[in-house]
């Protein structure tokens, strides 16, 4: 349970005040050894730890994932592989995997998705990280609206798709290459948008460098720039935008 649930069941009489003391007198997170779970990350940010798959030995990241899930009824892990879902899956049989954001899910059921944040790619080469951000968004409860294949190459392809843009409260644009696309929409848009530039491109792009300093350099007002191919970080910041248009603090 999180701290709203547990102060629900001492209104309604179905756990004690004892009970609920010894809830907020645990330490704000669980020594594991090799880990230490950041069980209080919500209660703090409104948004709870993220799995970082990549790397991992096998039995820590099933325990963490198996702990998460026991913790808080859900839990992400980003950058899995097949091998790694396979291990999560045997602890925590309603585990989801998407092979092209790389992501590992568990949800709880009947989320209910508020708001808008409108997730734009450049090229089908970018929908890699652009689906890291948009199902990283819909975990903490964003609504997304997704529009791909909208780069600079072909702008009669973005001016057409304006209106979803233009509507959502924030809005996320993943591009390689040089990396445009941000600064087009910026220019289009009155609410934030967030660049995220990735490793796509030839020999010159130096592995997003490229498309990394159009964006941070972009003469368009009201655009934030994450790390490349952080489709993860652009989800999660995509999120806390979306909650202060909604004026929410939490899905």
């Amino acid at each position: 349970m999180d701290a709203k649930q547990v102060l629900e069941q001492v209104r309604s009489g179905a756990i004690s005040v004892e009970d609920a003391e010894q809830f907020f007198r645990r330490a704000p997170y669980e020594e594991l050894g090799y880990a230490k779970l950041d069980t209080h990350r919500k209660l703090r940010s409104g948004f709870g730890e993220v799995v970082f798959c990549s790397g991992k030995a096998d039995e820590f990241l099933s325990s963490i994932f198996e702990k998460l899930a026991a913790e808080d009824g859900e839990a992400l892990g980003t950058r899995a592989t097949p091998h790694q879902f396979e291990l999560v899956k045997a602890v925590c049989p309603s585990a989801v995997y998407d092979s092209i954001a790389r992501i590992i899910k568990v949800e709880k059921p009947g989320k209910v998705l508020r708001g808008c944040v409108a997730v734009c790619t450049a090229g089908t080469a970018d929908i890699a990280v652009a689906e890291e951000a948009a199902q990283t968004a819909e975990f903490f409860g964003t609504k997304v609206e997704r529009i791909y294949d909208v780069g600079v190459s072909g702008l009669h392809r973005l001016l057409g798709n304006l209106e979803p843009i233009q509507r959502a409260n924030c809005i996320v644009a993943v591009a390689g290459m040089e990396g445009a696309l941000a600064s087009v929409i910026g220019g289009l848009v009155q609410n934030p948008v967030i660049a995220v530039p990735t490793s796509v491109g030839y020999g010159a792009s130096f592995g997003g460098l490229s498309a990394l300093l159009t964006m941070i350099n972009s003469c368009a007002n009201g655009i934030a720039t994450v790390n490349i191919d952080n489709g993860y970080g652009a989800g999660y910041l995509a999120t806390q935008i979306n909650r202060l248009a909604l004026g929410t603090k939490e899905d």
